[in-house]
């Protein structure tokens, strides 16, 4: 099965750190710059992984989860939300699966939601469960 990815985050650093590691691995990766474009590429683009960013201009990352759980069609797609440490989104941005901080490094924490949002899914693969 493709690993698709669709990071979401309008910082260009950010992303370009992000978008890299995750083609690292294998990925197939979209990228958009805030959330109305992030449902803009999902039209035609269905992400087995979603990184996003919460602060970011036209919409954030809260109203894009908002949107994504809404629809039957990307409600499961595990989703890691990129933040400030001091932002307190690991606290209050509940519905995401893991949340990895800007602030420190990014490449240690991906490896780590990585293992833990798809490492299931690859030993039950492997095992036929």
């Amino acid at each position: 099965m493709a690993m698709l990815a669709l990071v979401v985050d309008d910082s260009m650093l950010i992303r370009h750190t992000v978008c890299r590691f995750l083609e690292e691995r294998g990925f197939t990766v979209e990228c958009a710059t805030n959330g109305c474009e992030a449902l803009e590429t999902l039209q035609r683009f269905r992400p087995t992984l979603i990184v996003t960013d919460m602060q970011m201009p036209k919409m954030g990352g809260t109203e894009l989860i908002t949107a994504l759980k809404q629809e039957p069609t990307t409600a499961k797609i595990p989703i890691v939300i990129v933040a400030g440490k001091q932002s307190g989104f690991d606290q209050t941005e509940k519905r995401a699966d893991f949340t990895i901080f800007k602030d420190i490094d990014i490449e240690t924490q991906l490896a780590k939601a990585l293992k833990s949002l798809l490492g299931a899914k690859r030993k039950a693969k492997a095992t036929g469960k």
